[in-house]
């Protein structure tokens, strides 16, 4: 048929991988725990346990927690540990820092367990304009996963995509 149109990128041996599909659901919670240290900058052994021990610890159920202190406090390591200990039956994951660092933790475990044998010796495509927040951290740690076994990477769309790398040994064959 003249003038067909063929859609030349379903045709092709081109692969898409979108980080937006791995998107893990669950609310992000940053927990801020400036309120249970004394004017906020000191922390008191026995009043910080008891904040912690009557703290509803089951508000976080499912939650991706980052905890934090906004101010300038010098917080030991053991205090993040404690309230830890208490978000472990209720959240999916808790860390210490920002949602930003949050959802780059939780990318790097996805991309770690990411089969990628599906795109070994093909052209890939990393898809970008996501609309959930995928960190830029995951799409460098992904193109480091598929440099070695892929034949090129490209980033963006199949119509509009910027080359990053080709494999020459792969593309001989």
């Amino acid at each position: 048929m003249e003038g067909e149109i063929v859609n030349r990128v379903a045709n092709s041996k081109l692969k898409v991988i979108d980080l937006e599909d791995y998107y893990p659901n669950g609310n992000r919670v940053l927990l801020d725990i400036k309120d249970w240290l004394f004017e906020g900058l000191v922390l008191r052994e026995k009043d910080f346990r008891k904040s912690v021990s009557e703290h509803d610890w089951s508000q976080y159920t499912d939650c991706y927690v980052a905890l934090y202190c906004s101010t300038e406090a010098i917080v030991p390591d053991w205090a993040y540990m404690l309230i830890a200990t208490n978000l472990e039956e209720y959240s999916k994951l808790t860390i210490v820092g920002t949602l930003e660092e949050l959802e780059s933790i939780l990318y790097s475990q996805i991309i770690n367990d990411l089969d990628l044998k599906p795109f070994e010796g093909l052209p890939v495509i990393i898809k970008g304009c996501a609309h959930k927040p995928v960190p830029t951290n995951a799409l460098v740690l992904l193109t480091q996963k598929l440099k070695p076994i892929v034949k090129s990477i490209m980033f963006g769309e199949a119509c509009s995509s910027v080359p990053l790398f080709k494999n020459k040994k792969k593309a001989l064959k």
